[in-house]
């Protein structure tokens, strides 16, 4: 008996102790905002650039801290997926240049228009499509943001048009930097300099590796990708540009990406262990913004860690759910090639096979 009521007493007493704990966390006094030093651009063609100082809110630091966690976490299911054959064919993963994705969101407008290139899960999920929109994709489900035949590469949402095989391929990029300049468009260029182009770095493939500059008339700058305030600001500085009227503008944001080029490459045949360690251990853009807001007060490790322990159920569920989804039938392979034309039939492998389109 006297075993019993003890054993009785410990659940009691942890019961008791987990909702305090939560209890303290949100009791804190947390500060309302903090403001932070970031790293200057480096220029090209431009008298000042963005701001040296910035002001991050707990709001936006809890915001930009979970998504970026939560597009860690879906890379990594996508890596898991993809191991147990359930995800196929092409897969590019992020982890590593999160502070890209979310840093560029943070800085233009939702009615913004953006495209971008194969690397698009991160993109894909800060344009506003679910997690479970994206990995449903991937398994190439009904349930998926291109209803399962788009696959990693070909994601897209409300004014996001990607990804795309190829942007900027051959010579193409350097005469859309012509037209744009001579049209004065809006358009904000962006290179997102990982340090590798597959498995060739770029100190081995460019007598030139400044990227900012290669659009020679065009004004450049030259970011620290890997910390969220700095591409927010930059991207703010870079929209306020275009919107001004002068032209377009382009932004290389220095990064890095811990997996291989896809998942066929193992990322470590070109670079050692160590790189990529030395990497995640001073330069993670969420291990940088984690440290800023628990040093000043945004944020406790605690929080933090709650929100972590939210996005793992996330990422489960919506795994979950991309592999519990059906396959779209085979009588829809030729549907939604256009969004508002009346139905027509579509030739399939030979002429004798067709499939009809419906919009």
């Amino acid at each position: 008996m006297r075993k019993m009521l003890a054993a009785v007493s410990r659940v009691l007493s942890g019961a008791s102790q987990k909702p305090a704990s939560r209890v303290l966390v949100a009791s804190r006094n947390f500060a309302n905002d903090a403001t932070f030093e970031i790293k200057k651009c480096d220029l090209h063609r431009l008298e000042e650039g963005p701001p040296v100082t910035t002001v991050l809110t707990r709001e936006d630091g809890l915001k930009y801290y979970r998504m970026m966690q939560t597009v860690r976490r879906m890379e990594l299911k996508a890596d898991q997926l993809y191991k147990q054959k359930i995800i196929r064919g092409f897969c590019h993963l992020c982890d590593g240049q999160e502070a890209c994705c979310v840093g560029l969101e943070a800085g233009i407008k939702p009615t913004d228009h953006l495209i971008t290139a194969y690397r698009a899960h991160g993109f894909t999920f800060t344009r506003g499509l679910s997690v479970r929109e994206i990995l449903a994709e991937l398994t190439g489900r009904k349930g998926g943001c291109a209803k399962g035949k788009g696959g990693s590469m070909h994601m897209y949402a409300k004014n996001f048009y990607g990804g795309n095989g190829i942007v900027g391929a051959q010579g193409q990029i350097f005469e859309a930097y012509n037209m744009a300049a001579l049209w004065k468009l809006p358009c904000i260029f962006i290179c997102e300099n990982n340090r590798y182009g597959m498995g060739t770095s770029v100190e081995r493939a460019a007598a030139s590796t400044d990227y900012y500059k290669r659009g020679d008339f065009i004004p450049g700058l030259r970011v620290d990708g890997m910390d969220i305030l700095c591409v927010r600001e930059a991207t703010r500085f870079a929209a306020a540009y275009c919107r001004s009227g002068k032209g377009p503008i382009l932004m290389e944001l220095q990064t890095y990406r811990y997996h291989g080029h896809s998942m066929s490459d193992p990322g470590v045949s070109y670079r050692t262990r160590e790189e990529i360690q030395e990497v995640r251990s001073k330069s993670d853009p969420i291990m940088l913004l984690k440290d800023r807001m628990v040093n000043s007060n945004l944020a406790s490790v605690e929080e933090l860690k709650e929100i972590d322990v939210e996005v793992r159920k996330e990422i489960e569920d919506a795994a979950q759910f991309a592999t519990a989804d059906p396959e779209p039938p085979l009588e829809e392979l030729g549907y939604h090639i256009y969004s508002s034309d009346p139905p027509f039939e579509v030739r399939g492998a030979n002429q004798w096979i067709k499939f009809k389109s419906v919009s």
